[in-house]
């Protein structure tokens, strides 16, 4: 068995999970410089439309070759355009552990699409890849992504004392799972 992820397209009802492409790189560029999700998440600031060809078309795909997890645009099916995004990072091939991280673009806020990709790529983790268990982190004060983690069906674990990192400095974090073994 490899240890990097196959690539792939998720169907999931209302979002299909999809590699990026270059065809994403505005929609990112403009939702990774929204203020709210700068707020959770320590991406370059500002910005900038270099950072966003960066990701989308080299540095999301070389993470899913190197092994460290697998990236998904959340795309609207209808039309392809992007929703968010979604991936799976520091993944342990020996324990079969890994962590999802996700954001949702402005326009596409409060249609729980967080909570809906979590739980197709959890499946797809899970049941379709083998693994164990995957994990949640979010920073204590990000009240939306730790609702989206209980929608997903991921269990509150317990708060990591100063184990994130935002642009505002070290946070403390509430730890999310999900295991194979879970309903």
């Amino acid at each position: 068995m490899s240890d990097v992820f196959p690539e792939r397209v998720l169907p999931a009802g209302p979002i299909t999970l999809r590699p990026f492409t270059a065809g994403d790189v505005e929609d990112t560029r403009i939702a990774c410089a929204d203020e709210v999700i700068q707020r959770w998440i320590p991406l370059p600031r500002p910005y900038s439309p270099q950072a966003a060809v960066d990701w989308c078309t080299k540095t999301a795909h070389t993470r899913r070759e190197s092994g460290d997890g697998i990236h998904f645009v959340i795309a609207d099916p209808a039309d392809d355009r992007l929703l968010g995004a979604i991936g799976l990072r520091r993944t342990d091939w020996d324990d079969r552990v890994s962590e999802v991280r996700h954001w949702v673009a402005p326009w596409a806020r409060g249609r729980g699409i967080a909570a809906r990709a979590t739980r197709a790529l959890g499946h797809w983790l899970l049941i379709e890849q083998g693994f164990e268990r995957l994990e949640l982190r979010a920073a204590v004060e990000n009240i939306p992504a730790r609702k989206a983690a209980v929608r997903a069906g991921l269990h509150r674990e317990g708060i990591l004392r100063n184990a994130g990192r935002l642009h505002g400095g070290r946070v403390d974090v509430v730890l999310y799972a999900l295991t194979r073994s879970d309903p």
